[in-house]
């Protein structure tokens, strides 16, 4: 493949995606089983909307959309907290985690066009206990998951416990985190999720 067009379609799909992916799918490995890799990898990117479908119908039925998914991961997070962490750490939740969780969906709905939207829905239950799952969104036509999101107890050393919120996306296998914010829980052990 010319340099050229390599580094064009590199480009290409940055934009495409807003910079959630940057395809090092394109690089000079001359191994087949590599290239057969990044064909299926560039295969497997979703749909993005056509520039074109910005009509203000289209646009509200993003929106609508968006704020859904937000009221769902709201409910989910909540069901996840339980009783006990709930009151700790709801309002630090709603105004630090909640707009990067709602900015983190709009680029994904971003994505799709209008009409698949309506494939796309929250998962049922969060993880109780140790698990580290939230809720998941995934597409009901490819029964895939398109974004997880998840929060990881962390406890450094000599500090106290902190709830570490992050997603992962289907653009990298759900192998990065994508930071969304900490919260800072206590010196104490937290209660297990769902309790």
């Amino acid at each position: 493949m010319p340099k050229w067009l390599r580094k064009s379609l590199v480009i290409l799909v940055t934009v495409i995606t807003f910079g959630m992916v940057t395809p090092q799918v394109l690089s000079n490995n001359p191994n087949e089983a590599n290239k057969q890799e990044k064909r299926n990898m560039i295969e497997a990117l979703p749909l993005v909307a056509e520039a074109t479908n910005h009509s203000p119908a289209a646009l509200a039925e993003r929106d609508a959309f968006i704020q859904e998914m937000v009221k769902q991961a709201e409910s989910q997070a909540y069901l996840k907290f339980g009783a006990k962490i709930k009151p700790v750490i709801e309002d630090e939740f709603r105004e630090i985690i909640l707009p990067n969780i709602e900015k983190a969906i709009e680029e994904i709905a971003l994505q799709f066009p209008e009409d698949d939207l309506s494939h796309l829905s929250v998962t049922e239950m969060p993880g109780g206990g140790q698990s580290e799952k939230i809720f998941h969104i995934m597409n009901q036509k490819t029964k895939q998951d398109v974004i997880r999101f998840h929060v990881r107890r962390d406890h450094p050393p000599q500090e106290g416990f902190t709830f570490n919120f992050h997603y992962h996306t289907v653009h990298d296998q759900f192998q990065l985190h994508h930071e969304l914010g900490v919260i800072y829980w206590d010196k104490n052990t937290p209660p297990k999720w769902m309790s």
